[in-house]
């Protein structure tokens, strides 16, 4: 990413149910079991160990130690006393959480991709920051990201690898790409063996 010292103000959307199944993919592949608690509900949310949403994730450019604001996305099946459950993990997380009911476990739910392209480009139209962090590999958000870089932002897209779920589109579409793999499967082995997650469960 180009160093400009203006571009600092930075908020986070995190498209948690394309997260999520890749991250189950990519710990199971690597070899860690992940544990139930704070950071990981089986395929509704995941995040990394020991950090938040409104941190600098991976190394992403010359920006400011904390966003502005940090969005996660994702759905689930149940009531809305298990919906406001899962905010309330994703809010002590320090995200703001955008939580969808879903008729079926393994279905995509419409509102997530709706909702985090409606946010993300509201705030951007209202130049509420500079920098636009994506957490996700769907090709589908390149318009999204062209768009935002016709309003003059940048656009970070942080996710695992190809192999891993990330379309190449999404990766040339933007101005920086942070492969979050081996950094976030680290950090989840690190807080296994050290006993963190039996801590936070």
């Amino acid at each position: 990413m180009p160093v400009f010292p203006t571009l600092k103000r930075w908020m986070l959307f995190v498209d948690g149910e394309n997260l999520t199944f890749r991250a189950q993919e990519v710990l199971h592949d690597a070899g860690v079991a992940p544990i139930e608690g704070r950071y990981w509900r089986k395929d509704c949310f995941i995040w990394k160990p020991q950090t938040t949403g409104s941190q600098r994730v991976y190394g992403a450019g010359t920006i400011d130690s904390n966003s502005i604001r940090s969005y996660y996305y994702t759905s689930l099946t149940g009531d809305e006393p298990a919906l406001e459950q899962v905010r309330r993990s994703l809010w002590d997380l320090q995200f703001t959480p955008r939580v969808f009911k879903k008729s079926r476990q393994g279905e995509k739910a419409k509102g997530v991709d709706i909702s985090l392209t409606k946010d993300m480009l509201v705030h951007a139209f209202n130049n509420h920051y500079d920098v636009g962090i994506l957490v996700a590999g769907d090709g589908d958000y390149v318009p999204l990201v062209e768009e935002l870089k016709h309003l003059g932002k940048q656009v970070c897209v942080v996710f695992f690898s190809e192999s891993a779920g990330l379309n190449p589109a999404l990766k040339l579409a933007s101005d920086l790409y942070v492969n979050m793999t081996t950094d976030f499967v680290k950090g989840w082995n690190d807080a296994i063996i050290h006993g963190v997650l039996k801590q936070d469960k």
